[in-house]
C-alpha cells in the first residue's frame, strides 16, 4: 500500500546539462536554483525560507551556502536528466510518466503553412496571413503561431483574446492544427492582453515567428485559460493509465490536469499556487491506502518567462510551505513525496526561454534509514518508473524508465 505524490516545480533546474549551450551559448552557466537562491540574498539581504527543501536534501544536489547540506528526513535523493531534447514542460511531463519522447519532430510553422491553411479552411475557418509573415490569422480572432517560449519548432499555439472570442473558437483551432502538425504539442491559449494581439507578435530565434505571449499580458491580466493538445502517445503505458488500471485512485492537480492522459483520473485544473496547494493536500487527507496525486506548479516556470527572480523566490517559498503541509499527511512506511523539475527555467539568464539544466530527485521515504545518494538518472522517464515501484506496479510495464535504486551511492 502506497500513497505516492510527485511535486513538479515548473522550470526547476539545478544546473545546466552539457549540451545546454548548444543552441544558445549563454545557456551553459545557466543554474535555475543557484541564480534564484543568489538573487534573494542580494536583493532581501537574507537567504530564502526553504526548510522543507531542505529537509528533502536539495543541499546535497545543489551545493548552495544557502541549503543544508543534511536532510532532515529519511530521503533518496539525485538528479536527472532530461531525457528528450530541448526544454519543455509537455515533453518533461510525457517523459516522466514513462512516455519515450526521445524522437519529438522539430518544425517551423512556415513549413509546414500551405497544409496548415487548407486544413483550417477546410473546416470552414477564413484564413489569413499577418502581413507576410508567416503566421495565420483565424477568423480575425485567432493566431496560429510558432511558440516562442519553449526551443524553437519544438511547439505551436493557437492564441486568442477572450474579450474578442471564446475559447472554444481558441480550441477549435487549436484542434484542427493538431490535426496536420508534426510537433510534440499544440497549444490552445486565451486570456487579456494589454492590445491587438498584432502588437506582440515578434520574431524568435531559428526563424520563427509568433505571439511574445508573456508581453501581451495573458500572464498579467487573469482568467488565463490553456489547453495542450500532445503528439499521439500510447498513454496506456504511462504511469497514471499503469495505476488507474491496477484500482489505484489518480488525481492530476496543476497543470498536471491538462496535460497528462488518463480518462479514470480526478483533474484539478489550476494556475494560482496557492489552488495548486489547497487541491494537493485536499486530496493527500482523502487519499486512502492507494493513491497517486501528480501536481504541477505553474507559476515558477511563469516567473521564469518573465525573468522575475524575486517573483521566483517568491513562489519557490510559497511552495515550500505546502510541502511542508505534506510531510504529516504521508507518514506511512511506503508512502513517497517525489520533487522534482520539468526542465529548468533560469530568469537571470537574459531571455525567456526554457534553459536545458538537470531536475533535482528528492524522495521522501517514511519508514526508511538515512539518506541515500542516487546516481545521475539519465531520463526523467526515471522518476515515473521509481513512482512505479513504491506503488507495486512494474515498472517495465511502462514505455520507458529504470528505477533510481540500482547503483545508489552511500550518504554522508
Amino acid at each position: 500500500m502506497s500513497r505516492t505524490v510527485i511535486v513538479v516545480v515548473d522550470g526547476f533546474g539545478i544546473g545546466a546539462m552539457p549540451d545546454a549551450g548548444a543552441l544558445r551559448p549563454g545557456d551553459r552557466t545557466a543554474d535555475t536554483c543557484g541564480h534564484v537562491l543568489d538573487h534573494a540574498r542580494a536583493v532581501r539581504h537574507r537567504p530564502l525560507r526553504l526548510p522543507a527543501l531542505g529537509a528533502l536534501g536539495l543541499g546535497l544536489v545543489h551545493p548552495h551556502p544557502d541549503l543544508p547540506r543534511r536532510p532532515l528526513l529519511p530521503v533518496a535523493v539525485g538528479r536527472a536528466a532530461l531525457g528528450y531534447p530541448g526544454a519543455d514542460t509537455f515533453a518533461g511531463h510525457q517523459t516522466m510518466m514513462g512516455a519515450d519522447f526521445s524522437r519529438v519532430t522539430v518544425a517551423r510553422l512556415a513549413e509546414h503553412l500551405p497544409a496548415v491553411r487548407t486544413a483550417l479552411t477546410a473546416a470552414g475557418h477564413r484564413v489569413e496571413t499577418l502581413d507576410g509573415r508567416p503566421l495565420l490569422v483565424v477568423d480575425g480572432a485567432v493566431l496560429v503561431h510558432d511558440n516562442l517560449e519553449a526551443d524553437p519548432g519544438i511547439n505551436w499555439n493557437a492564441s486568442g483574446r477572450l474579450d474578442v472570442t471564446g475559447f472554444d473558437t481558441v480550441l477549435a483551432v487549436a484542434r484542427t492544427v493538431r490535426g496536420v502538425a508534426p510537433v510534440a504539442r499544440v497549444i490552445a491559449v486565451g486570456g487579456h492582453a494589454d492590445g491587438p494581439l498584432s502588437d506582440f507578435v515578434r520574431a524568435g530565434d531559428g526563424g520563427t515567428v509568433g505571439l511574445d505571449t508573456p508581453a501581451s499580458g495573458f500572464y498579467r491580466n487573469g482568467g488565463l485559460q490553456v489547453q495542450h493538445l500532445g503528439a499521439e502517445l500510447d498513454h496506456t503505458r504511462q504511469l497514471p493509465e499503469l495505476a488507474a488500471r491496477a484500482g489505484i485512485p489518480v488525481t492530476l492537480i496543476g497543470k498536471a490536469a491538462d496535460i497528462l492522459a488518463c480518462a479514470q483520473a480526478v483533474r484539478r485544473p489550476a494556475v494560482d499556487t496557492a489552488e495548486v496547494l489547497a487541491h494537493t493536500l485536499e486530496a493527500a487527507r482523502a487519499a486512502g491506502d492507494d493513491a497517486l496525486l501528480v501536481v504541477n506548479v505553474q507559476e515558477t516556470d511563469l516567473a521564469g518567462h518573465q525573468q522575475d527572480a524575486d517573483g521566483y523566490g517568491r513562489i519557490l517559498e510559497q511552495v515550500d510551505a505546502g510541502l511542508a503541509a505534506l510531510f504529516p499527511l504521508l507518514e506511512r512506511p511506503g508512502d513517497r513525496l517525489i520533487v522534482t523539475g520539468d526542465h529548468g527555467n533560469d530568469p537571470t539568464i537574459g531571455h525567456a526561454f526554457h534553459t536545458r539544466e538537470y531536475v533535482p530527485v528528492l524522495i521522501h521515504r517514511p519508514g526508511e534509514l538515512g539518506v541515500e545518494r542516487l546516481p545521475d538518472a539519465a531520463s526523467l522517464a526515471d522518476v515515473g518508473a521509481t513512482a512505479a515501484a513504491a506503488l507495486g506496479l512494474d515498472p517495465s510495464r511502462l514505455g520507458n524508465g529504470a528505477v533510481m535504486r540500482e547503483g545508489a551511492v552511500p550518504g554522508r
